[in-house]
C-alpha cells in the first residue's frame, strides 16, 4: 500500500472509530503492557540500560519484565531489584501524557477500565479508583509471599527507604520486610505465582467490573483494547473478542502495533490500529496537529 493510501485508510479508520465512539451508550477499556509502554514507560532498551547498569553487570539482566523472575540469593539483593524497578515504575511518573488523552476520549461516557498493568498509571492520570480493576495487582503493594492471611499493605514509604539505602545492588538487612502475620518474607502484590492476594479491595473491583458488564447487556457498547498481547490474553483480549461477537452492535478499538488479527467473525465490527498510539489517540480527539 503506498503511503497517500496508508493515510487515507488511517483516516477513514479515525472517522469510523469516532462514530463508534459517539453512538457508543457505555464503554469498556482494555489496557495492557504496550499501553505503558507507548506512554514511555518500556522495560526494556535504553530505558532498562541506564537505570539498572549495576544489575546487568552483576545478573546478566536483559530487561525488567524477565528479571523480576531472578533467583536472587538473598531477600537483600531481592529488594535491592524490586525497590529500584518499583520506584522507576510506580512512584517515579507522574501520570503520562497518554493516559490523560485517553482520560479525555472516553470519559463523557459511562466506562470502565480492567488492566493488566500495575503501574497505577490510570489512577494518576485522572482515572476514578472505582473505575479500574487492576486485575494482575499494584506495584504499590506489598503482601506476605506466602498469601499466608488476606491484606495488602502500601509500600511506599518502604520501597523509597530501600531504594535509597541501596548499595552493591542491595538493601540494609533491617530494611528487608517481614510478614506481620507469620514472620515470613513479603512480596509486591503482583501475580506472578498461585500466592497472589485478593484482598477486599481487589475483590470489589471486580464486582463491580462485572456490574458494569451485566448493566450494558442490551446497549451499544464499544471496547477500546490498548496494547494487550498474547501474555495473558485469558484477562482482557479473548473476553473482549467474545463479548463484541456475541454483543448486538457492540465495537472492538483494538491499538496495538502487533498482533492486531482477531476472529474473522468480529471482522466487521473491528476496527485496528498499528500506528503509533499517541498520534491515534491525538486524531481520535480531533487534535489537528496529531
Amino acid at each position: 500500500m503506498r503511503q497517500t493510501e496508508q493515510m487515507e485508510d488511517f483516516e477513514t479508520r479515525i472517522l469510523q472509530a469516532r462514530q463508534a465512539l459517539r453512538a457508543a451508550d457505555a464503554l469498556v477499556v482494555g489496557g495492557g503492557a504496550g499501553l505503558s509502554a507507548a506512554a514511555g514507560l518500556t522495560y526494556g532498551g535504553p530505558r532498562f540500560q541506564e537505570h539498572f547498569g549495576p544489575f546487568i553487570r552483576r545478573y546478566g539482566m536483559t530487561d525488567m519484565y524477565s528479571a523480576g523472575f531472578h533467583p536472587f540469593a538473598s531477600d537483600e539483593e531481592r529488594w535491592g531489584y524490586w525497590a529500584l524497578q518499583i520506584g522507576l515504575n510506580r512512584y517515579d511518573p507522574p501520570g503520562m501524557p497518554l493516559y490523560r488523552d485517553l482520560l479525555a476520549l472516553v470519559q463523557s461516557k459511562p466506562y470502565f477500565v480492567i488492566t493488566t498493568n500495575v503501574d497505577h498509571q490510570f489512577q494518576k492520570a485522572g482515572f476514578p479508583e472505582d473505575r479500574v480493576w487492576a486485575v494482575q495487582g499494584d506495584y504499590g503493594l506489598s503482601q506476605c509471599a506466602q498469601g499466608c492471611h488476606r491484606r495488602v499493605y502500601d509500600n511506599e514509604e518502604e520501597i523509597r527507604a530501600m531504594r535509597a539505602a541501596t548499595v552493591d545492588c542491595r538493601i540494609p538487612s533491617d530494611l528487608v520486610p517481614h510478614c506481620p502475620v507469620c514472620g515470613g518474607p513479603m512480596d509486591p502484590n503482583l501475580r506472578k505465582d498461585d500466592h497472589f492476594v485478593e484482598d477486599e479491595a481487589w475483590e470489589a473491583a471486580r464486582d463491580r467490573y462485572s456490574a458494569f458488564l451485566q448493566g450494558a447487556q442490551g446497549v451499544r457498547v464499544a471496547f477500546l483494547e490498548l496494547g494487550v498481547g498474547f501474555n495473558t490474553p485469558a484477562i482482557i483480549r479473548f473476553p473482549f473478542e467474545r463479548m463484541v461477537h456475541r454483543l448486538k452492535g457492540a465495537t472492538l478499538i483494538r491499538f496495538n502495533a502487533l498482533d492486531i488479527e482477531g476472529p474473522r467473525e468480529n471482522a466487521t465490527r473491528t476496527l485496528a490500529f498499528t500506528e503509533e498510539m499517541g498520534l491515534t489517540l491525538g486524531r481520535l480527539l480531533g487534535s489537528p496537529d496529531a
